[in-house]
């Protein structure tokens, strides 16, 4: 006889609606886009900020790369990105 496993399963905690606490179509919003360090994270990001110019047409971007996938974000890039954005995607790569 063979038992089959079902991998998937429920949410082990309550699921929490993601809501944004910027309004992107009332004033010009800057997105930051931080790369990790993993090849191809710069990459995967232009096609995001491609995708997001498109849907939010109003919208600016920086780009910030720590260049080590293994290491947090420094303090100062830290204070960089959120006195110059109101948004963030942080993206891996491979």
């Amino acid at each position: 006889m063979v038992t089959f496993l079902d991998p998937r399963s429920g949410p082990g905690a309550p699921v929490e609606p993601y809501e944004l606490t910027i309004d992107a179509e009332a004033a010009p919003v800057t997105i930051g886009l931080l790369a990790n360090g993993f090849p191809d994270s710069e990459e995967f990001l232009d096609q995001v900020e491609k995708a997001l110019a498109v849907a939010v047409p109003a919208a600016s971007f920086r780009r910030w790369n720590k260049h080590d996938a293994s290491a947090v974000i420094s303090d100062e890039m830290l204070d960089e990105v959120v006195g110059d954005c109101q948004a963030v995607v942080a993206a891996y790569g491979h």
